[in-house]
């Protein structure tokens, strides 16, 4: 059936969507329905998801969408940030607001965890990157500062897969987003090993299911309350990274001479794999094993991304300056290269009370000169992002064994010409840019697949080929040397 809708609902860290996907049978075009801000509320002393202000908004989305677009509607899928989760009570009651990922709770737990089972041994079991806000320590915050209501939960579902459970009654777990908890094994599935040494209750984790699954079909409430009617819940890889990557428009599926970038709040660089990589060396360079489609691994690293440009942005604002994003990229550019460099993932820039301070505490610490303007802590921020892609790749290089020969930057990141120009020349590779709306277009994909309008996450990729232009920019020959002597300095801030 052609010109049918597929509706995706993204959510990611600083709004959320409700997208229309309009399906010709070639080419998938995207619309956006309905967009509304997502911002953590401060409850206490904790920093917690709006999550009924979340469903609220998405109803309306869905609402719109069928007033626009009716019949033609066939599905929905949902996609959403990783590692965070609410708890239900048996009778399916939210246990409190599901944390935010930056909340303080967790600050300590990661290393009280590895006295009870050490990080190797973590590793093993799970494959996953060590970042203190993954799930499992989320949980320990939990369990030490309220063990009742980890005590009355009945069941725990990523915030993906709540929203389905609003949808459509499901509660199931899907592969790609239970992959960031670090509770999951590499064949998909929760690790009793690991739960029983930590303590947790293994009857709160539900069943995995794969990307893909049809889920059911609309509550009657929601049903009613939007005016859509005989749609289908899909899960896609609800974990929106997994989705972007999921339309990386390449023609070299299953091969891992190409390299992603997620480039948005968070930037995730990786490489496409068919088997979890459980080396030492992949638990020293600190890389994950994300589940992607069709059994593939997100073989990547998580890095701070342009959070610190936009916290940045945030702090001139507070202080009555007020830019838009194209006019901090006009007087980055202005300024004198390389001059001072941060390492983007130190623990510092995770959530400081501000952003300018902590980079030029960072510089004055290291001995180097401190920015001075707006334009040079925004550059100072880029050109440290682009050397720790450089660093990265050549982790991903060395554990793989292959050459990769071009990046793919995705996401609303791609549309950074300045940093998309520093990633080539830092890393000395071609860079493509596009598609933009990578998330919402893996999302809307792999539902026409799961309907059997698509076959293969090959035939995914091209259809991405086919409907969105990529902007290529090769790195500049004349900067080579000035990138080589940067990283050496650079590397001294690195460990990882």
């Amino acid at each position: 059936m052609h010109n049918q809708i597929h509706l995706a609902v993204d959510l990611g860290a600083e709004s959320g969507r409700v997208m229309a996907g309009i399906w010709n049978g070639r080419t998938m075009r995207l619309e956006q329905v309905h967009r509304f801000p997502n911002e953590p509320v401060t409850i206490g002393n904790g920093l917690h998801w709006d999550i009924a202000r979340l469903w609220l908004e998405i109803q309306n989305g869905l609402a719109i969408a069928a007033r626009n677009h009716g019949k033609n509607i066939v599905s929905i899928g949902v996609d959403t940030w990783g590692v965070d989760y609410v708890l239900l009570s048996k009778n399916s009651e939210l246990l409190g607001q599901p944390y935010h990922y930056r909340d303080r709770r967790t600050r300590g737990v990661m290393e009280a965890a590895f006295s009870r089972v050490p990080r190797a041994g973590i590793f093993a079991e799970t494959g996953l990157q060590f970042l203190e806000f993954n799930t499992l320590y989320q949980l320990l915050a939990l369990q030490k500062h309220a063990p009742e209501i980890l005590a009355a939960a009945d069941r725990m579902l990523m915030i993906p897969d709540y929203l389905n459970w609003c949808l459509c009654g499901s509660s199931a777990s899907e592969f790609t987003d239970a992959s960031t908890t670090q509770l999951l094994r590499p064949d998909g599935q929760w690790s009793r090993e690991l739960l029983e040494k930590f303590n947790l209750p293994d009857r709160i984790f539900p069943e995995i299911v794969r990307p893909g699954t049809r889920l059911g079909k609309l509550r009657g409430t929601v049903a009613e309350r939007t005016g859509l009617n005989d749609v289908t819940v899909i899960a896609p890889a609800t974990h929106d990274t997994g989705s972007a990557v999921a339309a990386v428009p390449t023609a070299h599926t299953g091969k891992t001479n190409w390299a992603y970038l997620s480039s948005g709040t968070w930037s995730l660089m990786g490489v496409e794999v068919q088997q979890a990589q459980l080396s030492p060396r992949v638990m020293e360079l600190n890389l994950t094993n994300e589940g992607g489609v069709d059994g593939t691994y997100r073989l990547l690293k998580n890095i701070m991304g342009l959070w610190l440009v936009q916290q940045c942005k945030r702090s001139f604002e507070s202080r009555g300056k007020s830019f838009d994003y194209a006019s901090l990229m006009k007087l980055a550019a202005a300024e004198r290269p390389l001059v001072s460099l941060v390492n983007p993932n130190a623990a510092r820039f995770l959530n400081p009370p501000e952003m300018p301070r902590a980079i030029k505490d960072f510089c004055r610490e290291t001995g180097q000169p401190v920015p001075g303007s707006e334009g040079a802590l925004i550059r100072c921020a880029l050109e440290s992002l682009a050397l720790f892609y450089r660093h990265v790749l050549r982790g991903l290089e060395e554990v793989t064994g292959a050459p990769i020969e071009v990046i793919h930057i995705i996401g609303g990141g791609s549309q950074n010409e300045l940093l998309n120009q520093f990633t080539a020349d830092a890393c000395a590779r071609p860079v493509l840019a596009g598609p933009v709306e990578a998330t919402a277009l893996g999302n809307v994909l792999m539902q026409a697949r799961a309907l059997g309008e698509i076959s293969s996450l090959a035939q995914m990729r091209n259809v991405v080929m086919a409907s969105c232009e990529v902007r290529p920019y090769e790195p500049n020959s004349k900067n080579v040397a000035m990138w080589e002597n940067a990283q050496a300095r650079f590397a001294k801030f690195v460990k990882d």
